[in-house]
């Protein structure tokens, strides 16, 4: 009884197993199809917005066999329009030695006229703007102060640095900021706060804003930003830090500051989001804009595509909408390895099933049973006939004691079914023969079970 229960629980089991593997393999595959996004809307910039617009600047440049002169005789050839400097101590212990030949372009070149400075054999190092290259090697900015000093100053002595350490296999160069900054002079304020007080915006001699930008509006919704715009600042000279006092002037207000092509932030969120977003604007426009002429209302422009982009992503200024608890994306990971534990639970008892099959109520009465019950009943036959029989019976009453002896053994043996059989049908015989005075007792009745 206890194994014919334990059986029935191992089937149970497999079947449940089975049932769970297929469940969970049909909703881990049903949400691969589910997908969420949080958003407050899609961003309307443009690609374009983006990218800022720039292209050749115009410049002429001397023939390659005058370049190359200038380059023989002076080992640092500045061409007209230049804009590139640097600590020339800094680069100076940097070569050592070495003699290196430095050409520095303007910035805006077209193809044509890069092709022209790099056919000049003799300079080991050309500038293009303040793309610095040499050899295979192109030395660019990777963070927010070497990219401010870069495009506010002009500045390439850490590019430049970098560049040379690598062309003479010196030692290693570490970037140094060394760009300062001054606080304003009240006239410088009070100038700057009145044309953003009237028009919104102010542009110093050599800036080339020409107004409000109309991408301010997805940029800053919440209150109108103001804009100052200065020309690129000489090198070596700290630059006036406009920021933090027009802030104090005008609370609550986005400033955003350029100083050439570098924009600087002051205002609400600043903290959240101004690193972030000028990061992601020269990340992926800082060589182009090293390298060509680029107006300040293309770069304010592209600047201010960025932080719409951020805004409507949700990045700052305003908290992310509430996401419920999604129990069923926390246990997606999981469901794999249930499928695959079930699957294997499944094996495992459908091996063990086979390697000992599973007895049922049907084999339990079948022939093996029903033999030992025959047995029993021909026993009895056999001791009511041992005290009616007389000397002429005894013989096949022995011979049938004889033939149920034969099938008790083969029954505690385990002996094929069939060969009980036979066994029992022979005794059963011997009997019948024995108790042919007695009809009351012959087991000629007694049922044979069917051979088959």
């Amino acid at each position: 009884m206890r194994s014919r229960t334990g059986d029935t629980l191992r089937r149970s089991l497999r079947w449940l197993l089975l049932a769970v593997a297929v469940v969970v393999l049909v909703v881990f595959l049903a949400v691969q199809q589910q997908s969420a996004e949080v958003s407050y809307g899609e961003s309307p910039t443009r690609t374009a917005d983006r990218e800022a617009a720039g292209g050749p600047g115009g410049a002429t440049l001397p023939s390659v066999a005058e370049m190359t002169a200038l380059v023989a005789a002076e080992k640092v050839v500045r061409l007209p329009g230049a804009i590139a400097h640097w600590d020339t101590d800094r680069v100076r212990a940097a070569i050592g030695d070495n003699d290196l030949r430095i050409l520095v372009a303007p910035p805006g070149l077209d193809e044509e006229q890069r092709e022209q400075v790099r056919a000049v054999e003799n300079a080991d190092v050309r500038i293009y703007g303040t793309d610095v290259t040499g050899g295979i090697y192109r030395s660019v900015p990777d963070t927010i102060p070497g990219w401010r000093a870069q495009l506010a100053t002009g500045d390439v002595t850490n590019q430049l640095a970098h560049l040379v350490t690598a062309l003479t296999e010196g030692s290693g160069h570490s970037d140094v900021d060394t760009l300062r900054w001054r606080e304003p002079s009240r006239a410088e304020v009070e100038t700057v706060a009145a044309d953003l007080r009237t028009a919104g915006w102010h542009a110093a001699a050599g800036a080339t804003l020409t107004g409000v930008p109309a991408a301010g509006a997805g940029a800053f919704p919440d209150a109108g930003a103001l804009y100052v715009a200065l020309p690129r600042q000489a090198y070596g000279r700290p630059l006036p830090r406009y920021g933090p006092a027009l802030a104090e002037l005008f609370p609550d207000r986005p400033i955003v500051v350029l100083y050439g092509s570098w924009v600087e932030y002051h205002g609400p969120g600043a903290t959240e989001f101004a690193d972030l977003a000028a990061t992601n604007l020269y990340a992926h426009l800082g060589e182009r804009l090293s390298r060509y002429e680029y107006g300040q209302d293309q770069v304010l422009g592209a600047y201010l595509a960025r932080v719409t982009d951020l805004r409507y992503a949700g990045l700052f200024d305003r908290p992310l909408p509430y996401t419920p608890f999604d129990p069923l994306r926390v246990t997606l990971p999981a469901l794999p390895w249930i499928f695959a534990g079930c699957v294997v639970a499944f094996l495992v008892l459908s091996a063990r099933s086979l390697r000992r099959p599973v007895r049922t109520a049907s084999s339990a009465s079948g022939p093996r049973s029903s033999g030992s019950a025959r047995l029993t009943a021909l026993t009895a036959v056999a001791f009511e006939l041992s005290g009616l029989t007389g000397r002429q019976g005894d013989p096949a009453l022995a011979r049938g004691i004889v033939m149920l002896e034969a099938a008790r053994q083969a029954l505690a043996e385990a002996a094929p079914p069939r060969q009980v059989r036979r066994l029992l049908d022979r005794a059963a015989d011997e009997l019948d023969e024995a108790a042919r005075d007695f009809p009351g007792y012959r087991p000629g009745a007694l049922h044979r079970e069917d051979p088959s």
